[in-house]
């Protein structure tokens, strides 16, 4: 079944570009010039996969968004905007997106970040995440080594998770505290690198993944043969 795609940017000539680029490469896709025109297509029509522009001139992005987060808890958001300040990203992120990109954009890059970004919804509706011979469960919180349960604390569990869903995506320390750390807690930078060090430990045998250091910066999932 072909997969649809609604672009929500104010600009008809990118919009009409984006759309026409998507639908090249073999998704079902729907173009909206205003955030009152893309609910009015949800209404009717089921998505897998939203692009949104952040400044609109009737509902910005973010409110939009927050809106469609609302009633969809799982659907993918790609924000595609020439805002490119740290603010604004972490604006999006906090209100629900997935993923996001600075105009200019290469097209190549859009559809790569789609397949990935529909890739890991994929894997929501299954709950279920392989990496060689090891896999996660999301509903039970197991993890597998070799069919072998291997025991994790939630914290584990949930990084490895981040790590799995977006591989070769580089986290800093502090991006990773602030999603799996307590914000009131007196958590270091340093705390991050025990739980990298357990988890290494843990999966030491792992022969589908391996998580890299990024000097300067944290860590990142590289998957291996795959």
């Amino acid at each position: 079944m072909m997969q649809k795609i609604l672009v929500v940017e104010d600009d008809e000539q990118f919009n009409a570009i984006l759309t026409r680029t998507l639908s090249q490469a073999g998704y079902q896709t729907q173009g909206a010039t205003s955030a009152s025109a893309a609910y009015n297509f949800m209404y009717d029509q089921n998505f897998d996969l939203i692009l949104s522009d952040i400044m609109m001139p009737d509902i910005d992005g973010y409110t939009f968004a927050a809106n469609v987060r609302r009633t969809d808890p799982a659907i993918p958001i790609l924000f595609i905007t020439a805002r490119d300040d740290i603010a604004s990203k972490e604006k999006g992120f906090n209100v629900g997106i997935d993923d996001y990109m600075i105009k200019p954009v290469q097209l190549d890059e859009v559809k790569l970040r789609v397949r990935a970004l529909l890739r890991r919804a994929n894997i929501g509706k299954t709950n279920q995440l392989a990496a060689g011979n090891v896999t996660l469960d999301a509903d039970s919180r197991v993890a597998t080594l070799n069919g072998e349960e291997v025991a994790l604390t939630v914290r584990e569990f949930d990084l490895l998770t981040k790590f799995l869903t977006y591989p070769n995506h580089a986290f800093s320390r502090a991006e990773l505290i602030n999603e799996f750390w307590d914000l009131d807690s007196d958590t270091s930078l340093r705390s991050v690198d025990v739980y990298i060090t357990k988890l290494r430990d843990k999966f030491a045998k792992a022969d589908g993944f391996a998580i890299k250091t990024v000097h300067g910066l944290g860590y990142k999932g590289v998957l291996i043969n795959g």
